[in-house]
Formats: C-alpha cells, structure tokens, sequence
C-alpha cells in the first residue's frame, strides 16, 4: 500500500514501519499514569479552555492515552482516532466544527460520547521525525483557538517529546548502571597474563570479557606511561643496534 492511502477509514503516514519502531522504542505504551504528564494535559485544558485533554500516542492499531483530562477511557480504536489525522503533518490539526468536516461527521465519537465538536492536536514529534501522537484539546461545542493558545499547545506538545526523551534515557541510564554492576563484583584476573575468567570457566581477553558482559566497544590505546616506558625501550634497541654495526 502507498503512503497516505487511507487503510480502512484512517491515513497511514510514510514510514509507518518506522514511525511504530520509535514508539515501540520509548516503551511507553500501556505504563501508569505520570505526573510530569498529568501536569502537561492539565495547563492544555486550561489555557485552551477545553474540557477534555490528552496525550495520545498512536499504535498501530489504536490510540492510547498516556495522560487525560475529562475522559475515562484508555484507548479508542485508530479508525476513530482524531488523531491518527493528525500525525500526518507535523503541524497543530484543528476541527472547529467536525459535524460540518466529512472526515469525522460519522465518527462514533462525535455521533456518541464524548460528543467531539471541536478537536486542537499538535502531533509529539520526535528527533528523527516521527509523530508518535499528539497533545489534543477536545471540546464538545464547535469553536476556534487564538493565536495564543496555539502557541501554547504547540510549545507544550514539545515538552511531552522532551519528557519522553528524558524518560528513555533515564532507562537506558539504569540499564547502563546495571551492566556495571556486573563488572563491580570478584573477577578473576590471571596475575600473568591478566586476561579474565568468565563465568563457564573460560579465560579471555580484558577487552572480550567487557564487551560481551556490557556491549560496550572497546577501543585500544596507550597511556602516556606505556608510551613513555616502550618509547625509551625502543630508543636503547635502536642504540645497541647501532653500537653493534
């Protein structure tokens, strides 16, 4: 299927594939409420003056909520998503009125709770590109937002992207800590040859051992005292050498 060509009744963005990795990436899906969040949804109802606010991050197959103002449900199902529109630009989609957009004027969701008239999604774009969802303001009479408004659910929606950034990298950080901690307990080191016993038993390398334990790469160099010390000893070869010719 091309990209942009509707599947059922929602869009499919170019590099749908990717843009599902990124978010699989974050692991975000299906964790417990946050506050840092909470507080994002909670100043986007107010400034915009809408009852209902959320962080939704599209799956593949439907949308789930991370964070919610003045709704009850989890998730709705992709093909009724407002906002799987909405991750097809990277710009704020507004609905001022979605009984007179014919996108949406059958929707379940405006036909049924919760009612949707007026819908405001800046998609959460992340660093290489992708909209993983968006930061939307919902309201259940038709209206607009001012300039000001926008501004602010655009600068907002880029404070959700920064708070999934911090979140991964706080676990990739303590997956990291953990990796170390493995390294911080008894190895045997052979006091000769000063390669490492693993775990079966099996002796190795100081920069095989650390790789496989870490995935680290390892690189090779010399300090400055190796340097010093192989360079004056390589000075004398070079002198008895000389003498001996």
């Amino acid at each position: 299927m091309e990209p942009g060509v509707a599947m059922s009744s929602y869009p499919i963005p170019s590099g749908e594939a990717e843009r599902l990795n990124a978010l699989e990436r974050y692991r975000i899906l299906d964790t417990e409420a946050e506050r840092s969040f909470d507080n994002i949804t909670l100043l986007a109802s107010q400034i915009c003056q809408s009852p209902i606010a959320l962080v939704s991050l599209v799956d593949a197959e439907r949308q789930w909520f991370k964070s919610k103002v003045g709704l009850e449900v989890d998730q709705t199902p992709r093909e009724h998503a407002f906002c799987a529109h909405s991750i097809m630009s990277s710009e704020i989609m507004i609905v001022e009125n979605a009984r007179d957009d014919r996108r949406f004027a059958n929707n379940p969701l405006v036909l049924g709770d919760p009612h949707i008239q007026f819908y405001a999604g800046a998609p959460l774009v992340d660093l290489d590109g992708h909209a993983l969802g968006t930061l939307c303001v919902i309201d259940r009479t038709p209206r607009k937002l001012s300039d000001q408004q926008r501004q602010a659910l655009q600068a907002l929606s880029e404070q959700v992207v920064t708070l999934l950034e911090y979140r991964d990298t706080t676990h990739r950080l303590a997956a990291a800590l953990e990796e170390v901690k493995t390294l911080s307990g008894l190895v045997p080191v052979c006091a000769w040859c000063n390669e490492i016993r693993d775990d079966d038993g099996f002796w190795q390398k100081v920069d095989v051992y650390i790789t496989e334990q870490t995935n680290a790469c390892v690189t090779h160099s010399i300090c400055p005292k190796c340097a010093e010390r192989n360079l004056k000893a390589l000075a004398e070869r070079r002198k008895k050498k000389k003498r001996s010719r």
